[in-house]
């Protein structure tokens, strides 16, 4: 696994950016790719007729491996790019060597929170994203974190395109549980997550510690959600730690 590039996933509502507090130090001892997922960043929102899926996703990830020519990667993210690892590893499980899940959680939505995702979606479309930075917020990041960590997430999601934002919530709402899945993902896997991460908590994180067949367990103290947001350094020490030298 030493050899191979890390493969990072970002997290919802924002894009490959939530990774620029992690990026120089973790490019000194190894390569580094962070994609902008569908409709979000600089990615477009393909036209597609058919519903919102992180499998359609997955596979956006899938070709980008193929155009890199990288047979196999260690693959991980964030919250919802946690989710997406899961749908990578659904559709092509042959490509993960190794897997660093931030800040996420192996089971599908509830019916509430599937709900709550789709209202998200309908209002997003309705008045652009300029009312989530403060309905957010609170749950991305603890209250500890320092302003300039707010006002880079604000910054982060309102420079989202709304249609990006309403897909992605909507795959969110209708990914599948992943506990199966993670069962049998036979590899090594890092899984990280803030003390004061409310949407993903500890409980989550040791479901999947549990589930993954060969995990490591790092928990962040006095941070919430968006792990590399709020605490940048403890994430690149979480996982250089892990990463074989």
């Amino acid at each position: 696994m030493k050899d191979l590039p890390l493969v990072l996933l970002h997290a919802f509502p924002v894009d490959a950016r939530m990774w620029d507090g992690v990026r120089a130090p973790l490019v000194e001892r190894l390569r580094l790719i962070t994609p902008d997922q569908r409709g979000l960043g600089r990615s477009p929102l393909p036209e597609t007729g058919r519903e919102p899926s992180l499998d359609d996703a997955a596979r956006d990830v899938v070709a980008l491996l193929d155009r890199l020519e990288l047979d196999k990667v260690v693959l991980g993210g964030c919250s919802m790019g946690g989710y997406l690892t899961m749908a990578v590893l659904r559709v092509a499980p042959e490509r993960v060597g190794g897997l660093v899940f931030l800040d996420t959680k192996a089971t599908a939505d509830t019916a509430e929170a599937a709900r709550a995702r789709y209202d998200v979606a309908a209002r997003v479309e309705a008045e652009g994203a300029g009312w989530m930075p403060e309905a957010v917020t609170p749950g991305l990041i603890s209250g500890k974190a320092a302003p300039e960590v707010s006002e880079r997430l604000r910054e982060l999601i309102t420079s989202q395109p709304p249609a990006g934002i309403a897909w992605a919530a909507r795959a969110m709402a209708a990914r599948p549980d992943s506990i199966e899945t993670l069962r049998s993902a036979d590899v090594p896997a890092l899984v990280v997550v803030g003390e004061e991460d409310g949407l993903t908590p500890l409980e989550a994180a040791n479901t999947l510690v549990e589930t993954l067949p060969d995990a490591t367990l790092v928990v962040l103290p006095e941070v919430g959600h968006l792990t590399p947001l709020e605490d940048p350094a403890g994430v690149v020490e979480a996982i250089l730690g892990w990463y074989p030298a």
